[in-house]
């Protein structure tokens, strides 16, 4: 029989204001639709074999705030103080996880935690029990566990499961992987996991302990990142290599695609392969956007990419122009590598304004429509009289594009150009990053040069698709026969069909 436990010692904070996903999401929660950018996915974190073990997943967490801010939880185990223990909180990991009273009640060597923005379930109502990790008692034991990723036939699962009478106690997909394991025949935890997993389908990296292992999983296709790092005499498997670095761990390998890694305080890492082996399609966009900078990836410096996606704008997509200038902070380091390569000097013409955190104020219209200038102001001696050039990651939907254009040019400037640093994102993702409708994609439904009049701008232009795989190290650019990530946002080429949209009515692109 498998109990779910709520609450975990977190009283329901239904009026909850939580802290805006991205420096342009200006009251994103009373204003789900006012934004522009995709949202991170999440971020999962674990620690087995040292003292305070939630204490280094509170710093991991911290350090993977940008693939979450909605919400955040840990769950300890200590065999002599409660078992598992277990805090789930709204907001920063900062203005939770810091205090010394809430740290207390989470003993033990062993932890693992996970930071949510909802990438399926209650979007921007995110109800506690939404929260993860979720915890199960199965007839061995106990066992939590945290996800990052969407599962693509959720729906259909939780029907068939909720027909053989399990009892779902969130809107998350990721319960269903606990009430698989809660009706697996196998006899150990791990392998249970793998049983529930083999089911899933769609993107998911896993964190999960019980009572003495910590165990990480990738899908298949590797679609979502998860590594594994050494600290003192303890393991840490984390979404990425930044956050190994703020606990002095040391970076060991990357978890391989299909892999499952069950790891003990004294026994060190076990790892086999239960699923069928596949082709690596790792998330293309984890380069452009979603990873911090200093991450590695792939042996390849996120920064390092990045700055090479600029160095191939500018080769592929030149403009005349006195300033190239980031929109902050995710289009630095492509702009350097534009000025880099085209000789022209790079400026920071916008400045982000580095304490907007939660509304500080009621967001009337007149203040809402304030939202870009309370994060970012421009350099207006710089920019005056300049054509300039704006690099920024990515362009969603449009709407703050248009307000940073404007603001340019109420600065004086002479042009502005756009340039891009990754293709039109025109398909939704279903493997754990939060897309708009395609419909409400600006470049499903227009053209490159239809999207520059849009935004009023001077010129816009994209990085191709070869130009990216180049920029992540594919010198013959994208294999389309076979294509070495999943790029499905640019091209609509899922390599694992949707089916719970499919149901919903979503149209596959047709194949050529």
């Amino acid at each position: 029989m498998l109990h779910m436990h709520n609450g975990f010692g977190a009283a329901p904070l239904p009026d909850a204001i939580f802290p805006p996903a991205h420096p342009f999401d200006f009251d994103a929660v009373r204003d789900p639709d006012n934004d522009d950018k995709l949202k991170e996915e999440c971020g999962i974190f674990g620690v087995v074999g040292v003292a305070d073990a939630a204490n280094f997943v509170a710093l991991g967490l911290h350090a993977l705030q940008h693939r979450g801010q909605e919400a955040g939880g840990i769950v300890a185990y200590h065999p002599d103080l409660g078992g598992f223990n277990s805090a789930r909180r709204f907001g920063y990991v900062r203005d939770n996880f810091t205090r010394q009273s809430l740290m207390d009640t989470l003993p033990g060597q062993l932890a693992i935690g996970h930071v949510r923005y909802s990438t399926a379930g209650s979007k921007g109502q995110t109800q506690i029990r939404d929260v993860q990790p979720f915890f199960g008692e199965f007839s061995m034991g106990g066992a939590a566990i945290a996800h990052n990723g969407n599962i693509t036939n959720a729906d259909a699962l939780r029907r068939e499961l909720i027909e053989r009478g399990s009892i779902f106690q969130s809107s998350s997909d990721s319960e269903c992987i606990i009430h698989l394991m809660a009706r697996s025949l196998q006899r150990d935890i791990p392998s249970r996991m793998e049983d529930a997993l083999r089911r899933v389908e769609g993107a998911f990296s896993v964190v999960a302990m019980t009572r003495t292992k910590l165990i990480g999983v990738r899908d298949p296709l590797g679609v979502r990142p998860l590594v594994l790092g050494k600290v003192a005499d303890g393991w840490a498997l984390s979404s990425e290599t930044c956050a190994l670095d703020i606990i002095g761990a040391e970076f060991v390998r990357e978890i391989e695609p299909g892999e499952m890694v069950v790891i003990t305080a004294n026994g060190g890492v076990e790892s086999h392969f239960p699923f069928r082996r596949a082709k690596s399609r790792f998330c293309i966009f984890e380069h452009v956007y979603f990873s911090r900078p200093d991450s590695i990836i792939g042996g390849r410096s996120v920064y390092e990419t990045r700055r090479q996606i600029g160095v191939e704008l500018a080769r592929e997509v030149p403009v005349d122009a006195d300033l190239v200038c980031p929109v902050p902070d995710s289009g630095t380091p492509a702009a350097i590598g534009f000025a880099h390569e085209s000789g022209i000097p790079y400026g920071m013409g916008i400045v982000r304004n580095q304490y907007m955190g939660r509304t500080f104020i009621e967001p009337t219209e007149q203040i809402r429509n304030m939202g870009v200038r309370l994060k970012l102001n421009v350099n207006r001696a710089l920019i005056k009289g300049k054509r300039v050039i704006l690099v920024d990651d990515s362009v969603v939907r449009g709407t703050t594009s248009r307000k940073i254009k404007e603001m340019i040019l109420d600065a004086g400037a002479a042009e502005v150009h756009f340039r891009i640093a990754s293709p039109p994102t025109a398909w939704p993702c279903f493997y754990g990053v939060d897309t708009p409708q395609r419909e409400k994609l600006l470049a499903a439904t227009m053209s490159e040069d239809e999207m520059c009049e849009h935004l009023g701008v001077d010129s816009l232009r994209f990085i191709s698709l070869d130009g990216l795989y180049r920029a992540v190290g594919e010198a013959e650019g994208r294999n389309a026969k076979c294509p070495q990530y999943c790029d499905a946002c640019f091209s609509g080429e899922y390599p694992v069909e949707p089916a719970d949209m499919i149901q919903k009515g979503f149209q596959m692109k047709a194949a050529e």
